[in-house]
């Protein structure tokens, strides 16, 4: 079983592995920073150095539970010590989409009682679909802007695990429609401190005043119930 240190630590950069399979340029570490496809957020990109060699990952990614990591060529043999590097610029890219995610939501829900019922997201920019009835276009915007007030805050994000009887007596612990935590016996809690707590399995920046500013790119309707808002960050 491979351990996941992004769960725990979502800024380490670089670390050391052992290959505990390998088959052709696919590769199972003893552990990893690199974040699997799921979710709604890419998978992490960058390199595993190996017998002095550069292998690129391109694609992270689970399977029957376990993490394989997919690089540019074959070359790595069970049992290799490897060193592993993120490729940072992309993954804190995403880990600011993904908190920002946290806060529009939080806000679109509090003002309309609205659930997520897809998103996407990606390092220009990313998307978030809704479960209301009509498009108010004044009423999104108005949402961003108070998701940029809260962002002014500069409210800290605290990430911690929680037995999930003691985690589903949290009101609204998610904002996925008709969607339940994973039934394991511990949930991994992204807090917003003094506004919001989700359960999540990705990646997030440590404080909100990190994001930036949230931008609306566009809004889409997307069919019955079904509304979709696409938005970027500036720095």
């Amino acid at each position: 079983m491979t351990k996941l240190l992004y769960l725990t630590d979502c800024y380490l950069k670089e670390f050391d592995a052992k290959v505990i399979s390998s088959q052709k340029n696919l590769v199972e570490l003893d552990q990893t920073a690199f974040y699997p496809l799921g979710g709604g957020q890419p998978n992490d990109k960058g390199k595993i150095i190996a017998d002095n060699q550069e292998f690129q990952v391109v694609n992270v990614f689970k399977q029957e539970g376990k993490v394989f990591h997919q690089l540019d060529k074959d070359g790595i043999k069970e049992g290799t010590l490897v060193h592993c590097i993120i490729d940072w610029e992309r993954r804190y890219k995403l880990m600011r989409m993904h908190t920002a995610a946290h806060v529009i939501s939080e806000v679109i829900n509090r003002e309309t009682n609205a659930l997520i019922t897809g998103n996407q997201l990606d390092v220009e920019k990313s998307r978030i679909d809704f479960n209301l009835e009509s498009f108010d276009r004044r009423k999104i915007e108005e949402c961003i802007e108070k998701a940029n007030e809260i962002i002014r805050k500069d409210l800290p994000v605290k990430i911690y695990f929680l037995k999930r009887e003691e985690a589903m007596k949290i009101p609204k612990i998610t904002k996925l429609a008709n969607v339940l935590p994973p039934t394991l016996p511990e949930l991994r809690i992204v807090e917003i401190v003094g506004f919001d707590l989700q359960a999540d399995g990705g990646t997030h920046v440590k404080s909100l005043s990190e994001i930036g500013e949230i931008v609306l790119e566009d809004m889409v309707n997307k069919g019955k119930n079904n509304r979709r808002i696409y938005y970027s960050l500036k720095p």
